[in-house]
């Protein structure tokens, strides 16, 4: 799998490909303090379970740290990841989500 990162304006996804084709993504858009706002993950059902939503919100705690910007996670599965550990803590908008 390739992990892609996409930005546009106002709005950004992280991806995972196979084969040139998107098989897992958590889309965002980008909030007033520049924050990211993940707003949805989605994992083809046939890679459920193997980590790979996970590996998204890690992608988006990286970019978030080299950016210095926080994280909102709308999206439940992005705050769940998000929430279960200390280790998010630096990027995660408590207050926001």
């Amino acid at each position: 799998m390739e992990l892609k990162h996409k930005q546009e304006k106002e709005s950004g996804v992280f991806l995972l490909e196979e084969n040139g084709e998107p098989r897992a993504e958590m889309t965002y858009d980008i909030g007033p303090e520049k924050e990211i706002i993940i707003n949805h993950t989605q994992v083809d059902e046939d890679l459920r379970g193997k980590d790979l939503g996970q590996q998204l919100v890690k992608a988006a705690v990286e970019h978030a740290r080299n950016k210095k910007i926080k994280i909102i996670p709308l999206c439940t599965f992005a705050k769940a990841v998000l929430e279960s550990s200390d280790e998010y803590s630096d990027v995660l908008d408590f207050e926001a989500s």
